[in-house]
């Protein structure tokens, strides 16, 4: 959801900034909140933990946290530019730098020296700098008496322009984010880093021991981290906050915080919103990714070749289907979803009794109208504005030409945000990308999404009709691929450079698929776009009703920024039965041994040779109580002294809910834990080298 303030009182716009910073928290446990670094709950900590967490402190986390815009988080762990993340989330990186002879997804790597890194294609990672607060300028911005077009057009302005005036004046990375619906707007500004290196990558089988079948499962045995370096000026970038290892780790009972960048939560939203998502939105959704993992899974067992390819592209989609499933079973279950209806509807018996309450129900109301407009073109806007009819990456880099030269052309303010002038160069790494490109796989992932826009939007639909030019979708996608040249890079350089006339001259089947469907995908974006500025205007009325009764003791939903959130390591009771909160490594062979060694259970080969060496008693993964989404993999775990004790890899299949509500009953973060890094390093991978530099924070 993203609005302006039109059916606002004007005096409650000041107030709603102003609510949202008032001390003390009042109800909010600590270990509940993905908050912000400029807004943390200090006080909250203080009473409940004793802990008193300082600027210094603050700052040097986060200065020590990365964000790889691949999708995920990491953190610097030496001075030399060391950094470590998961193995899924570094995967897309590791994919590109494999080939058929040397597949370093499935056998893993290790840098020996520093001349054996090996530079990632495209891979990109922003360390944020400062959060400065720009709402009165936004707003400022939007006539008092716009309409929605108005307002889209007037926020997406200003947005541009900020961004671009500070990405000039400072040089660093500039994102304008929306918190709290529209109630705020901060602006982070990141250091941006580009020159990445793959030090260290452990085999597929050992970062994801038990696969699709263990994962969102607990307890776990999974070395699910790897090692990147950052470089710049073809020197390892020298690093002042980096975090201190722990050897000892995660302790159960204690006090921990998770620093990291959780994608998107839905905890605000109202019943129209929930019941949309439950009848409509999420079973399309988990049908969608059934459909995507049957076709990958199927297309992978013909060979070892296709399997290598696919890797990437399966594990992502049998993730996503697990999510989509567990946040569908959540709305499903009636005593949770009965809940949420509950509190929406104990809210507004108490907006009745206040004097703005009539204006903060109406805004419910605008929510359902602009949910169900929404709802009338959703099958369209996903089939043709987001793409999935047309699943493949030359269809997205062919759109990417199409649209960067349309959009070049016009004013910064008056471009799709993705093609402002402060988001150029992330645009050009990713257009330029070196990445391999398998016109194979992108035959069956087209055919298949075509013959399921087909199958959804009808035959004889007209659009459908020029999409497939009198072929059959298999034969509309080879034709396709193999026909376009934009898996050149060269090809697409010359066509970026030289706008929409080199683009138009080309006469590229892809693109002019692109630009067949072009006016209406458009269309669909901006009836979607003014919808959500309808909803953010009316949930910004329900923001500051709710401020004004129950203070400031809500955080904003997670929008992919730096967020920190605190917990304890501690386990939980299922179906009557204890869970410890920490596993070791004698569970990892004793579950491989049960499994007699059967894929996803089968051990990696070092793993199997240097079982003996291996300490059976090391803390292996633990869970935690803190408050985490998609997004947060990566994410650093460390304790009250800012020491790294864990990396955050997964939640639990009780934790699927957190979307919508958190809960630390059964819900719970899954970590690698730092003591079974160094072990492996050193009696698996025979990487002392790097061990030491972990704990000594120099290579």
């Amino acid at each position: 959801m993203f609005f302006h303030f039109e059916g606002m009182p004007i005096t409650l716009r000041p107030i709603l900034s102003a609510l949202l910073f008032l001390l003390p928290l009042l109800s909010v446990r600590a270990e509940e909140g993905m908050w912000l670094f400029s807004n943390p709950p200090r006080e909250s900590l203080q009473a409940n933990h004793d802990f008193n967490l300082t600027d210094a402190w603050l700052h040097h986390l986060m200065r020590a946290s990365v964000r790889f815009n691949s999708g995920g988080s990491g953190s610097f762990v030496s001075a030399d530019g060391l950094v470590i993340t998961n193995h899924h989330v570094g995967s897309d990186a590791i994919q590109k730098l494999s080939t058929a002879e040397r597949d370093l997804l499935r056998d893993g790597f290790i840098a020996r020296s520093p001349d054996e890194e090996i530079p990632c294609v495209d891979l990109e990672l922003n360390v944020l700098q400062s959060i400065e607060d720009v709402t009165a300028r936004v707003n400022a911005a939007i006539p008092l008496n716009a309409t929605d077009a108005e307002a889209t057009a007037a926020r997406r302005r200003v947005m541009a322009e900020i961004e671009k005036e500070s990405r000039e004046a400072t040089g660093l990375r500039s994102d304008v984010v929306t918190l709290y619906q529209g109630g705020l707007y901060h602006l982070y500004r990141y250091q941006r880093y580009t020159d990445i290196r793959l030090v260290f990558a452990p085999e597929s089988s050992a970062a994801a021991f038990g696969g699709d079948p263990d994962n969102f499962e607990y307890p776990r045995y999974c070395l699910d981290f790897a090692l990147f370096r950052v470089y710049a000026d073809g020197r390892p970038l020298p690093v002042q906050d980096f975090l201190a290892w722990s050897p000892v780790g995660a302790q159960a009972g204690e006090l921990t915080f998770v620093s990291g960048h959780p994608g998107r939560t839905s905890r605000l939203l109202t019943s129209a919103e929930l019941l949309y998502l439950r009848d409509h939105f999420l079973p399309a959704s988990v049908g969608s990714l059934h459909r995507r993992e049957v076709l990958l899974s199927t297309w992978s067992a013909r060979s070892l070749e296709n399997a290598r390819r696919a890797q990437d592209d399966l594990a992502g989609v049998q993730n996503g289907r697990k999510v989509r499933e567990g946040n569908l079973a959540a709305l499903q279950d009636p005593a949770f979803l009965g809940a949420r209806l509950a509190a929406e509807a104990a809210f507004k018996a108490r907006l009745r009794d206040t004097a703005d309450g009539a204006a903060a129900l109406a805004a419910y109301d605008r929510i359902a109208a602009a949910q169900s407009a929404l709802a009338d073109k959703a099958l369209r806007t996903r089939l043709l504005s987001t793409g999935q009819g047309f699943w493949s990456e030359s269809f997205s880099l062919a759109r990417t030409l199409l649209r960067a030269a349309e959009e070049s052309a016009k004013p910064n303010g008056e471009r799709l945000r993705e093609y402002s002038d402060a988001r150029r160069e992330s645009l050009e790494l990713k257009l330029f990308s070196e990445q391999p490109i398998h016109p194979d796989l992108e035959i069956v992932k087209l055919a298949d999404s075509l013959s399921h826009l087909v199958a959804s939007l009808g035959a004889d639909d007209p659009l459908v009709q020029q999409i497939l030019a009198g072929q059959s979708p298999r034969q509309r996608a080879a034709a396709l691929v193999n026909g376009t040249r934009v898996r050149d890079v060269a090809f697409r350089r010359e066509l970026y450079a030289g706008g929409s006339e080199a683009v138009r001259a080309a006469r590229d089947p892809m693109i002019e698929l692109a630009r067949l469907i072009d006016p209406e995908a458009r269309a669909l974006r901006l009836h979607s776009e003014q919808q959500d500025e309808i909803k953010q205007q009316a949930q910004a009325v329900l923001s500051a009703a709710r401020f004004a009764l129950e203070g400031t003791n809500v955080y904003p939903d997670a929008t992919f920024t730096l967020r920190l959130s605190c917990g304890t390591v501690e386990g939980y009771e299922e179906d009557g039965q204890p869970v410890p909160p920490i596993t070791v490594a004698a569970g990892l062979f004793e579950r491989n041994r049960l499994q007699q060694n059967r894929p996803p259970f089968d051990l990696a080969p070092r793993w199997a040779e240097r079982a003996a060496a291996v300490d059976p008693a090391t803390p292996f993964n633990f869970v935690s109580t803190h408050d985490i989404i998609g997004g947060n993999s990566g994410s650093p775990v460390v304790n009250r002294a800012g020491e790294f004790v864990g990396i955050i890899f997964d939640g639990n299949r009780q934790s699927l809910s957190a979307d919508y509500a958190y809960s630390d009953v059964e819900a719970r973060a899954v970590s690698v834990h730092s003591a079974i890094i160094l072990e492996a390093l050193r009696k698996v991978y025979d990487a002392g080298f790097l061990a030491d530099e972990l704990l000594h924070g120099r290579r």
